[in-house]
């Protein structure tokens, strides 16, 4: 019976300590893997655009350190369809994600850093930001952006 005992105690301790254990997901964390855009808009003064064609299908891929992102039209027969891609490195610190954009099919866009706020809701990323379109070289006010992506389940 007495070498039963210190083996229930270890037993018993060793439960209560994986009890106590809480969910620490990052928001690192949160943000890797692969996400489709669900709706997108810029929004200048008063007037809000879509930026989403119906059409289209966009997908941003994230892992620790880098994104990229593709979209095209999804009819195969268009051959004047949409397509654009892009990708390069992030850094995100606390709801702050920028992108330091280092291949784009706009080329203008490229070597450029875009800075957003993000968040979390359920599935739901959502991401917002200003793009300062006259330091791309395009004549035009700042633009806001508001993105929002679901995860793409595996």
């Amino acid at each position: 019976m007495n070498s039963r005992y210190p083996i229930l105690v270890f037993v018993v301790l060793i439960s209560a300590c994986q009890g106590n254990k809480q969910s620490s997901e990052s928001p690192h964390d949160k943000l890797q893997g692969s996400w489709q855009l669900v709706y997108a808009a810029s929004i200048k003064k008063d007037t809000t655009i879509r930026n989403d064609p119906p059409g289209t299908k966009m997908i941003k891929i994230l892992n620790r350190t880098h994104f990229a992102f593709l979209q095209h039209t999804l009819d195969k027969k268009d051959t004047t369809g949409i397509y654009g891609s892009g990708g390069g490195t992030y850094i995100l610190k606390d709801s702050t994600y920028t992108e330091h954009l280092e291949f784009c099919t706009y080329r203008s866009y490229e070597g450029n850093d875009f800075e957003f706020t993000i968040r979390f809701s359920g599935d739901t990323l959502i991401q917002s930001g200003v793009e300062k379109l006259a330091d791309f070289g395009i004549a035009a006010e700042n633009v806001g952006l508001i993105e929002k992506y679901i995860r793409i389940k595996d």
